[in-house]
């Protein structure tokens, strides 16, 4: 799974709205819809900020893993 798959995956489990995300990690509209389209990779600042507001581990959002939860 990619990243932009994840992440998608993530918002719609949780019944986000994109506007719900990206206003939550301090991030611009436009900014966010190019990760979740698969446009645009985040910074690794960005990519932490998502993982924590998931809750989920870097590996998680990433796709290297199916295991949601941090170690």
């Amino acid at each position: 799974m990619t990243f932009s798959e994840r992440l998608l995956e993530l918002r719609k489990a949780r019944k986000l709205t994109q506007k719900q995300v990206y206003e939550g990690v301090g991030m611009s509209m436009l900014g966010y819809q190019r990760y979740e389209y698969g446009e645009r990779e985040p910074s690794y600042q960005k990519l932490i900020a998502l993982a924590d507001y998931f809750d989920v581990s870097l590996d998680y959002l990433c796709g290297r893993s199916d295991v949601p939860e941090r170690r």
